[in-house]
């Protein structure tokens, strides 16, 4: 019997990702330019810890990839493959609905102090009316009012770049629904006001 062909269906800076049919590999390739032993050695805590995380949203029931398994020899993942709209590509079309549904998703994660670290529509797949967060590549667990901030502050440039003319009104709905959904989220609001100020900052010098 023939093995089954695992297909590339996207590659970025430190992964190429494989399909076949409903399971999903990210292999994590090795860098020429690292020293060959720190090189193996981000790559296995990066790989176990995306595991570690991938893991725990399953206890949650949180919508996302499901956890397969990881082997930290060959530096791969293995996760169900999530079907779906990636919501960049349909966000406009309703953005107030969805807007909620971000806002929601990302205060259960704050809650079980997750942080993504890559918060972008484009790590975001819509299926049946449930929004699914994917790719936890640079996620993490930290209960820091700051982590989490900056969280936020990378989904509104998200928004900023990529939607423009709706990211005003979508990220005071996220923030709204977070806000409803997350105790301790006035801390974080009022963070990510030091966060872009910061940024601000940087920008001018």
């Amino acid at each position: 019997m023939a093995k089954p062909t695992m297909k590339l269906i996207a590659q970025g800076a430190e992964a190429k990702l494989f399909r076949n049919e409903d399971v999903v590999v990210k292999d994590r390739f090795s860098k020429q330019y690292r020293h060959p032993e720190l090189d193996a050695k981000l790559r296995k805590a990066r790989t176990r810890r995306e595991a570690k995380v991938l893991q725990k949203l399953q206890e949650m029931n949180f919508p996302a990839s499901s956890y397969i398994e990881h082997d930290d020899k060959s530096m791969k993942l293995s996760m169900k493959f999530v079907p779906g709209s990636v919501l960049k590509n349909v966000f406009d079309n309703d953005f107030e609905t969805l807007s909620r549904f971000v806002g929601k998703n990302i205060a259960i994660l704050h809650a079980s102090d997750i942080i993504h670290g890559d918060l972008t529509t484009s790590n975001m797949i819509l299926n049946n009316d449930v929004l699914h967060f994917i790719d936890f590549g640079l996620s993490f667990f930290s209960n820091k009012i700051e982590d989490k901030a900056v969280d936020l502050h990378l989904l509104k440039q998200a928004l900023e770049s990529k939607h423009y003319e709706v990211f005003e009104k979508a990220f005071r709905i996220v923030v709204d629904e977070y806000t409803k959904h997350y105790s301790e989220a006035a801390d974080v609001i009022k963070r990510l006001e030091t966060v872009e100020k910061r940024g601000r900052y940087k920008q001018q010098y």
